[in-house]
């Protein structure tokens, strides 16, 4: 049974154009999801086990159908293995056994109708499936041996081009199935902690962290770039304000320049006590995302970047300590996005259940963001 059927085909969500304060909105018709330049991204995160659940996947639809949300971000490759049914035997090595959507073209046909733009999520470093199969592509200790986080789990060394050719296959395969963006999850390296084992990275070529996720990058969107979509990142919330490098190698100059979308977590309760100069970041959702994705803006800027939508934050849509978020937070949040200058975002629940939040969402999708002039850098 096809998923075309799922649902009726109903109008299309709209965009407008950005128009002088105070003046109506009047909603127009999307552009093509697959054309590069595509408008503002609006969307939800689906995880693995909702993709291949025809129900909820009926229900995620139904929600974009009657709300502004124009685009899915589903898990394609996770921690778990891939997400979908591979013809190519390299991928087809690394499938894991969490199972798979049952008929992804036609899930992407049924997006397609409903001018959902579906974007695969592929988690890149933390993949202890493809490291279990490829030991010799895993981090090391001093010893030779596999180096292991928290959990015992392995990671893929950042530096080797095999493990880099791996994903990007992933990508050009479900690209070619109907995919309309690439986002990459966990480029980063796992956090170097004391209480661990040294991290031993071969083929480094004496290369610095940021500099190798940087070319990874490049590598990735030169290739996917050539089948006509964007290459984005998912990076730490923190890397919009420190001006240094993570230990874990995200730093924003290395890697903004690199991706079509960066993607920052700027969820409030993943912040520390008195950031921003606020004593509860949880409980004000729009100061912290606000001063998060402006400043990400203004790095931009200073490096000459302009682009309308370079910057696409996650958003917290789960509850992490006090206050519990519900609508209220998601609309906080999104204004937040829209006075920093950008008009796109993406909700997070890790278990895919936005239905306590849709009163915060509007029915149409249309411009809100603030224009901003960009400051002389000379």
């Amino acid at each position: 049974m096809r998923l075309l059927i799922l649902l009726p085909v109903l109008i299309a969500l709209p965009l407008a154009a950005q128009t002088p304060p105070g003046a109506p909105v009047a909603p127009v018709t999307r552009a093509a999801p697959r054309f590069i330049e595509s408008p503002a991204v609006r969307g939800l995160y689906v995880n693995r086990f909702a993709a291949q659940s025809t129900k909820r996947m009926r229900q995620l639809i139904a929600m974009a159908d009657a709300t502004e949300i124009n685009a899915f971000v589903i898990d394609i490759k996770d921690e778990f293995g891939i997400n979908y049914k591979t013809v190519d035997p390299v991928v087809l090595r690394n499938a894991g056994k969490a199972g798979a959507i049952s008929d992804l073209r036609a899930l992407l046909d049924t997006l397609k109708a409903h001018k959902i733009l579906a974007i695969a999520r592929i988690v890149v470093f933390k993949d202890s499936v493809t490291a279990r199969v490829n030991p010799q592509w895993t981090i090391r200790k001093a010893d030779g041996s596999a180096w292991r986080d928290k959990q015992g789990l392995a990671w893929v060394n950042p530096y080797h081009r095999e493990l880099w050719d791996y994903n990007v296959r992933i990508a050009e395969e479900v690209v070619k199935l109907g995919f309309g963006e690439i986002q990459f999850d966990y480029i980063r390296f796992p956090e170097p902690y004391k209480s661990l084992p040294q991290q031993v990275f071969p083929d480094d070529r004496g290369q610095g962290k940021p500099e190798a996720l940087a070319e990874f990058l490049t590598f990735a969107k030169g290739r996917i770039g050539k089948l006509g979509v964007r290459t984005t990142a998912d990076v730490f919330g923190l890397v919009t304000t420190l001006a240094g490098a993570l230990e874990v190698g995200q730093q924003w100059e290395s890697l903004s320049p690199h991706a079509d979308v960066l993607l920052p977590m700027v969820y409030p309760s993943h912040y520390p006590r008195g950031a921003f100069n606020v004593a509860h970041p949880n409980a004000e959702p729009y100061k912290v995302v606000f001063a998060a994705i402006n400043r990400a803006r203004e790095r931009d800027e200073k490096m000459g970047l302009r682009l309308a939508e370079h910057v696409r934050p996650w958003l917290q849509a789960f509850s992490l300590g006090q206050p519990p978020y519900g609508p209220e937070q998601i609309r906080a949040q999104k204004q937040a996005v829209y006075d920093a200058g950008f008009d796109g975002w993406v909700l997070w629940h890790p278990g895919s259940k936005y239905e306590p939040f849709l009163p915060g969402l509007e029915k149409d999708l249309v411009s809100r963001k603030k224009a901003h002039v960009a400051k002389p850098t000379g």
